[in-house]
């Protein structure tokens, strides 16, 4: 009776072990292939973003090519034109698709014109931001708190200024930049200004060189009200208004001189002013598979010569 029970016993014990160790065999040959999978699906999609980002840099370099043959046909830059028509989604030879547009950025407003060449604040461009906030529902007085990013002083502008007191006093602490800035999603680094605000400010404001003008033909109505505190509006609905955008540059000067009721003041912002442009936004978007690529590159156009490329990023603007 004993030598049953212990040979049962035995059995017993073989068979736990057996089944723990086709447990075991089973979670490692599960482990190992999920770890090859893995890294099958990590090596795909490095190889599918490599080959998207180079065709994206296929496409920023025909739309350079493309606004270069622009600046030669036409001295004006209007929603008319063929840069304006967003390119549809094109298939690749080895599948996924490649797509994009151009947008005009000297149709927005230069957040870098808060300051004058001489790094000082300009107050007549605080001004104008303040109307553009009011018209966008965002509390003017963050206008005053832009300028003082951009400026080069540390005096803080009375009374809704914010230079090194406010930002050190943060959670980390850090500097005002004092300086240009390269892209306008620096705002959110305000302190208090949030998502939400940027959200409704980003389509009307860009960060571009000083002294850039901006381009009438393409900038929006919530801009171009904003030139001066009086300005008559164009007796047109809003679809009459985009339609006629798109058959020439709509408003012109010639147009804005109408608007604007004091020739004396219109003279004064008609050098900020321009028809044409030398910078664009080309927004490319590449899908391979299950893998997508977004870049946005900034172009510079001059007179003459090409198109260059002045920055870029990936994934978020």
């Amino acid at each position: 009776m004993t030598r049953m029970s212990t040979e049962r016993r035995q059995r017993g014990v073989a068979l736990i072990t057996a089944v723990l160790i086709v447990a075991l065999g089973t979670m490692l040959a599960t482990s190992v292939f999920f770890r090859g999978y893995l890294d099958q699906r990590r090596s795909a999609t490095l190889f599918a973003l490599d080959q998207a980002y180079e065709v994206a840099l296929g496409a920023e370099a025909w739309a350079a090519d493309f606004l270069r043959q622009d600046r030669q046909e036409s001295e004006t830059d209007h929603f008319g034109e063929a840069w304006a028509k967003p390119l549809p989604p094109l298939p690749l030879d080895d599948g996924g698709t490649v797509e994009g547009r151009l947008e005009d950025m000297q149709g927005r407003f230069n957040l870098n014109n808060l300051r004058t060449p001489e790094g000082l604040t300009n107050e007549a461009a605080v001004e104008q931001l303040e109307r553009i906030l009011a018209m966008l529902e965002i509390e003017p007085s963050w206008a005053a708190a832009i300028a003082d990013w951009v400026d080069i002083d540390g005096e803080p502008g009375f009374p809704d200024g914010a230079e090194d007191s406010v930002y050190t006093s943060l959670t980390p602490p850090h500097r005002t930049a004092n300086m240009t800035i390269t892209r306008a999603s620096e705002l959110m680094v305000l302190n208090g200004f949030g998502a939400e605000r940027y959200a409704k400010l980003a389509p009307h404001v860009t960060a571009l060189p000083v002294g850039t003008p901006l381009n009438v033909c393409t900038a929006s109505g919530v801009v171009l009200d904003s030139l001066k505190e009086n300005v008559r509006e164009f007796s047109l609905s809003p679809e009459d208004l985009a339609k006629r955008r798109t058959e020439r540059c709509f408003p012109d000067l010639e147009d804005m001189a109408g608007v604007i009721a004091d020739p004396g003041e219109f003279a004064e912002i008609k050098k900020s002013l321009t028809e044409s442009s030398n910078y664009f936004r080309a927004n490319v978007w590449v899908t391979i598979g299950t893998t997508q690529f977004t870049l946005y590159s900034l172009l510079a156009r001059a007179d003459q010569g090409p198109v260059r490329t002045i920055l870029r990023s990936f994934g978020s603007e």
